[in-house]
């Protein structure tokens, strides 16, 4: 079987002892649990948990698995980025399970009626634990940014409608997101661990996203040897350090505001919960609008749907200061537009590195390393790259139909 065959066969074994664990798991609870932890949400906390931590398990033994295939031993900081990504993307995947499952288990008991629901609870369970064994344990074999990105939203919206659903306040809306958290309840505590666990899941993509663009800006030499990109190479960048440092930095404010306005409630923190929340907005304005600076490789259109993004921000603060609009709704537009651009983004870059592994394995067909110079062989691969800024900065190095690499205007 092919590797694809394997991780979909691995995937159903995953399914079915995650299943099992879950169900029994959430049976044995319900007998053994006295009554203080028989209370709905207690048990739905109970229910989402097992489904995070199968979900977490298969994730886990996927993706050593994946790597498995590819393992440098003795060099231990190879070993020590292994662990620090499993820690990572197990945070991430353990958080979204958990709150895509409570919002449901919330959802489902709603419709289904509290009697009715509890009968079905561990069946249920054991259903939701099979299926995010499955998924992660294929995702785990094919695993990158735009992948992870895709769970942000998904992550972010279960947590703020559970603690919109359960808050014992009803107008909070009328206000802002902030008053959403501003208390002590299980609401408000909801909502402020979303944003917080929303943050750190932005720094951990972030780091895979960033990792994805220093790869595509890699080059391997004649003999095997891989280094950056310099003048010699087509699409060199100049000063790229500098550009993928700041990038870095913002992306990682970006999560850092979130953090810190769950932090910090306004009551009782209302200078620092202002800084993060006033921050975020000044973060994102200069990361999009230097963004054509700072990732050149990506696309114009990209560059344009940014663009884009900022106006409409704009257009709703305006009219959220002339009274025709509630803070609520600008907050949660730049929200989902900043959610929506970050997926984009990370697509953006998973692409890029898709196409320069197809090339690499088209070239590696077609042409041998050993017959044609290292150089032309990366120049040849550059131009049926699909266009970007690149092709127009002068800023940046490129070929000549001859090969000859074109001087600097």
């Amino acid at each position: 079987m092919g590797r694809h065959q394997r991780a979909e066969a691995s995937g159903l074994i995953s399914f079915v002892i995650c299943a099992i664990i879950g169900g029994f798991g959430m049976y044995w609870y319900m007998q053994a649990a006295s009554a203080f932890w028989q209370i709905s949400q207690r048990r739905f906390m109970v229910c989402a948990g097992i489904v995070a931590a199968c979900g977490v398990a298969s994730f886990i033994a996927g993706y050593l698995r994946r790597r498995s295939y590819n393992t440098f031993r003795g060099i231990w900081m190879f070993h020590l980025r292994r662990i620090f990504e499993v820690l990572a993307l197990s945070i991430v995947y353990a958080s979204t399970l958990f709150l895509t499952s409570y919002m449901l288990f919330n959802v489902m008991n709603g419709a289904m009626g509290k009697t009715v629901f509890s009968t079905y609870i561990p069946a249920i369970c054991a259903a939701f634990a099979g299926v995010s064994g499955y998924l992660t344990f294929v995702q785990a074999e094919l695993m990158d940014a735009k992948t992870l990105a895709s769970l942000l939203p998904f992550f972010i919206i279960s947590g703020v409608c559970t603690a919109s659903f359960t808050t014992n306040d009803p107008y909070w809306f009328n206000n802002n997101f902030s008053q959403l958290g501003d208390r002590t309840t299980f609401a408000a505590r909801m909502f402020n661990s979303t944003l917080i666990l929303g943050g750190i899941c932005i720094i951990i993509i972030s780091y895979f996203a960033v990792s994805e663009l220093i790869a595509t800006y890699r080059v391997r030499g004649p003999h095997g040897t891989v280094h950056m990109r310099n003048p010699h190479f087509s699409y060199h960048v100049p000063k790229f350090r500098a550009r993928i440092i700041a990038l870095s930095i913002l992306l990682v404010l970006c999560g850092v505001c979130f953090i810190g306005i769950g932090c910090f409630r306004y009551t009782p923190h209302p200078i620092l919960h202002n800084v993060f929340a006033r921050g975020m907005p000044c973060v994102m304005f200069v990361m999009l609008i230097g963004l054509p600076w700072l990732a050149p490789q990506l696309s114009r259109s990209f560059f344009v749907i940014s663009d884009l993004a900022l106006v409409v921000c704009a257009v709703e603060g305006v009219m959220w200061l002339k009274g025709h609009n509630t803070l609520t709704n600008v907050e949660a537009l730049a929200a989902m537009l900043f959610l929506g651009w970050f997926i984009v983004f990370s697509r953006q870059i998973a692409s890029i590195e898709a196409d320069r592994i197809q090339q690499q394995l088209l070239l590696r067909q077609t042409v041998s390393l050993d017959e044609l110079d290292a150089n032309e062989v990366l120049d040849d691969a550059a131009e049926t790259e699909f266009q970007t800024v690149l092709d127009e900065d002068p800023g940046i190095v490129g070929n000549d139909s001859k090969g000859v690499p074109a001087q600097r205007s």
